[in-house]
């Protein structure tokens, strides 16, 4: 659900790569000071002593830091917001509860949830034509752009090619992983190829649909479409600690990001090698699992869209081909269902180069479950993002 298979055939390449361009810059521990609202003490937490150790159990394994929140609606109201491991490996930080950290795709939720609020207003239709709102350079070349609808976008089922998939893209990005690039240049990469299939007969998933969403909003709202987010989603909500990289691509007091390149957790600092998303729709946003919990549950609870609209976002389809190395999945419209041991749960994943973080809803348990990682592929991956480390969490929470 994520940029992994980018990050797969660059590890496969077996390039060295070179170093962060701040991989030895000390960083004074002050840099990385937060606060998290009042009312947040985790000490009074029903169940904050084995989720501190479950935590601890994953940095024990190699990772570099976790944060996670737990929102369970039978808990009277209080989240369980903690961490663990370091923000800052080289100038030896401990992690922070309320520390931002890159959250990748799962902005794509949030650019649903624009999306489906503007359809609400008359502003758009779910099965408008893209090609009603984006330019005829921006479509130029790429199967199926000129026939999809906004719907198929947002459902990934518009066959339309994911750019980062390209060879030739992921070589461009190897040979300069600090270039920061537009989404013209992105785009370039998904022209002239082959579509997956016909738009509506199938779910595959595709970065390049959520540049176009991106666009979208822009050329509805007047504006950029993280301005669009801002005042729609992150001010409403109070999102505090939520940001987009376009404004700031890399934070001061972001945690540092670290990728097990070659399986043996020794890892590179990544924190400057995320830029392909820092101006897209596809990725790019900065935020906490506070925050992203927050987000979540507003968004199940009714406070962002309609319930009518939140039934056309969870409107599922099955992808003909099951992974089967992972939960059983559906796609919706920014959103995926999978089904688990503990009930089905809605969710969405996101990867940046060096970060990993899951939002997870539990409908059944009423409880949002959020996580962040400041490290990611190796090993790394095999404790934070696969079936068997989330299987580990859930097991935490529920069991």
């Amino acid at each position: 659900m994520n940029k992994r298979i980018f990050y797969i055939a660059i590890v496969a390449l077996s390039i060295v790569v070179s170093c962060s361009v701040s991989e030895d810059e000390i960083v004074p521990e002050s840099t990385y000071d937060c606060e998290l609202p009042m009312g947040t003490q985790n000490s009074e937490h029903p169940h904050h002593v084995k989720y501190e150790e479950a935590l601890d159990g994953i940095v024990a394994r190699g990772v570099p830091g976790i944060l996670m929140t737990v929102y369970d609606a039978n808990d009277g109201n209080m989240p369980w917001i903690g961490s663990s491991g370091k923000a800052d490996l080289k100038s030896n930080v401990d992690l922070k509860p309320c520390n931002i950290t890159r959250v990748g795709s799962t902005v794509k939720m949030f650019t649903a949830v624009t999306v489906l609020q503007l359809v609400e207003e008359g502003k758009l239709s779910l099965e408008d034509k893209a090609a009603e709102y984006l330019s005829k350079e921006t479509m130029r070349d790429i199967e199926n752009a000129e026939e999809a609808t906004i719907r198929q976008l947002l459902q990934h089922s518009s066959g339309i090619y994911n750019y980062i998939q390209s060879a030739h893209f992921q070589t461009a990005s190897l040979n300069d992983l600090t270039k920061e690039w537009n989404p013209d240049e992105l785009l370039d990469y998904a022209r002239g190829q082959k579509s997956n299939f016909s738009p509506g007969t199938d779910v595959d998933y595709s970065n390049t649909n959520y540049i176009f969403l991106g666009e979208i909003i822009e050329k509805t709202e007047g504006k950029p479409f993280y301005e669009v987010f801002q005042d729609r989603i992150f001010n409403p909500l109070n999102l505090s600690f939520t940001s987009f990289a376009a404004e700031n691509p890399v934070p001061k007091n972001i945690i540092r990001g670290y990728s097990d390149l070659y399986s043996k957790l020794e890892v590179t600092d990544a924190t400057h090698f995320s830029g392909w998303d820092y101006y897209t729709a596809d990725g790019g946003l900065i935020s906490n699992p506070y925050d992203l919990n927050t987000f979540f549950t507003a968004l199940v609870n009714g406070e962002l869209i309609s319930s009518s609209a939140l039934d056309e976002m969870m409107d599922w389809i099955e992808p003909d081909i099951k992974d089967p190395d992972f939960f059983p999945i559906a796609y919706g419209l920014g959103i995926f269902k999978m089904e688990t041991p503990w009930g089905e749960a809605y969710f969405h994943s996101g990867d940046a180069i060096g970060y990993y973080a899951n939002m997870v809803y539990f409908p059944n348990h009423e409880t949002t479950i959020c996580w962040a990682v400041n490290g990611n592929y190796g090993k790394i991956d095999e404790f934070t993002s696969t079936q068997e480390a989330m299987e580990n969490i859930f097991k935490v929470i529920f069991d």
